[in-house]
């Protein structure tokens, strides 16, 4: 059985967080038996944002929506994932029955601090798996800022200024 674990606030689950979660995903259909731990960034962390932030109620609920969509697709179980509430960077992944982590190359650092608190708690490491920027359609980065910005849509798509 594998063990996936990732973490973020997906506010506005854009195409890059949907590359992420299908990564994770991923993994687990090629392993065929496991689960996917998804901590979602708590209210209190989401405070700390450059850009306003649904509750975590809202973001868990369409987290949830998208999952369910992805698992059909995917043939997989409805029992395969669990969402918990993120009140530090690090959450469980630093102590938990892991086998991967899930990142973009922006939170890659992250994975490698989780990496060596493990080692030093006498754990295993996981394996990093890093899912590619999802580029807009000019070729930056999408990111959730830039939709809060009016830049881009969550699908990367120029927005036209008004």
């Amino acid at each position: 059985m594998v063990r996936i674990v990732l973490g973020g606030t997906f506010e506005s689950l854009h195409a890059g967080h949907s590359e992420l979660i299908k990564e994770a995903f991923g993994i687990l259909k090629e392993a065929g038996d496991g689960v996917v731990h998804i901590g979602l960034t708590s209210d209190e962390m989401a405070s700390g944002k450059n850009h306003a932030v649904s509750d975590y109620i809202s973001r868990e609920k369409m987290l949830n929506d998208f999952i369910s969509g992805l698992l059909s697709e995917m043939n997989l179980p409805a029992d395969s994932y669990l969402i918990t509430r993120l009140e530090d960077s690090f959450g469980p992944s630093v102590s938990g029955d892991y086998d991967y982590i899930v990142v973009s190359p922006e939170t890659r650092g992250g994975a490698e601090k989780i990496n060596e608190i493990r080692r030093q708690n006498g754990l295993s490491e996981l394996t990093v798996r890093v899912v590619d920027f999802v580029l807009a359609e000019d070729t930056i980065p999408i990111s959730t800022t830039r939709i809060y910005n009016g830049e881009i849509d969550k699908n990367g798509h120029l927005q036209k200024k008004k």
